[in-house]
């Protein structure tokens, strides 16, 4: 691979199916009395991808977004990702993004609200893939994150970008599920970064053991996947490799909110290999970002000195 960032900064294209904005209640920092519905609202631009893109952004990455921008809601987004920094490469979204708005005030998230996005268009579809392509080429690793509802664009895309990146000599990690994980792995994708639970939906093995899911990394592998990263909520994740099978361990952490340590893993993976790491040192990069940020409140966050010092406690263990 030929590095195209420039200095020592390197560059990371993500894949963002579904841009969607995150409103958030929660108890006031400082109480007021000014009324009996008194709370804090917080908006965040969120969604898999770019959960992922912003722990990204947070380990130093230079951070490039392809996804669909309409509507109120898109233009907000944007907005705001414009805001952190981030490169938009902004396909027009005629029917508009979707969002939530959760409530944190008890002890539970709770979901106030759901307004799903519609599916792109064919018009849409084709000006998505054109734009992640040709930024992909321009990046160090493309990052594949999915769709929510799975609905708004179809595994046959996510083959052939990723097919067609790989192609053209940019590695690519996929952090996908059902339908569109197995179209990545058909496509040959470098690392596909899936969970444990999304192993058994696949229904290619019958329980969630080590050993089961170790068979299952190896039957993708054998379809096609370079390599096979398999989170697994509090226990070990395990990185499966033609040659390898590893147990890759952090110490233990309370968790104040447990969403999100997947998607970060995945960006500290990326960031890893679009550094020029090892996949074993880039995994170490991921885990660490993946246990650090479910002790934080916010999801896709984190301190990049932090993370890294963290990374050097993390155990990789030979299994074979």
């Amino acid at each position: 691979m030929t590095p195209t960032s420039t200095g020592n900064k390197p560059r990371v294209s993500i894949l963002v199916p579904t841009p969607l904005l995150v409103v958030e209640m929660t108890e006031p920092a400082a109480y007021r009395n000014r009324s009996d519905h008194e709370s804090d609202v917080h908006l965040h631009p969120g969604g898999q991808g770019l959960w992922v893109a912003r722990m990204a952004g947070s380990l130093g990455a230079e951070i490039s977004i392809n996804g669909p921008f309409g509507g109120e809601l898109g233009s907000l987004i944007r907005t705001m990702l414009d805001g952190m920094g981030m490169q938009v490469n902004a396909v027009r979204y005629n029917y508009g993004n979707g969002g939530y708005v959760y409530d944190l005030r008890g002890e539970d998230r709770e979901t106030q609200a759901h307004m799903p996005p519609p599916e792109l268009s064919r018009h849409e579809l084709d000006d998505l893939y054109g734009t992640a392509f040709v930024d992909a080429l321009a990046s160090d690793v493309l990052v594949v994150t999915g769709a929510e509802p799975a609905d708004v664009v179809p595994s046959s895309f996510f083959r052939r970008l990723i097919r067609d990146t790989r192609d053209a000599g940019t590695p690519v990690v996929a952090d996908l599920s059902g339908k569109p994980a197995l179209a990545s792995v058909d496509a040959g994708v470098d690392v596909l970064k899936i969970s444990h639970e999304e192993i058994m939906d696949l229904e290619i093995v019958e329980d969630e053991t080590a050993e089961s899911l170790t068979e299952a990394g190896k039957m993708l592998l054998e379809r096609g996947a370079g390599a096979v990263v398999i989170s697994r909520a509090k226990d070990p994740a395990l990185l499966v490799e033609n040659d390898s099978v590893r147990e890759v361990s952090a110490p233990s952490i309370t968790p104040l909110d447990h969403r999100g340590a997947g998607d970060s893993m995945t960006a500290g993976i990326s960031v890893g290999l679009a550094r020029g790491l090892d996949l074993v040192d880039a995994v170490a990069l991921g885990a660490s970002a993946g246990a650090l940020n479910v002790a934080r409140r916010g999801l896709g966050t984190g301190n990049r000195t932090t993370i890294e010092k963290f990374a050097r406690q993390i155990t990789i263990r030979k299994l074979s």
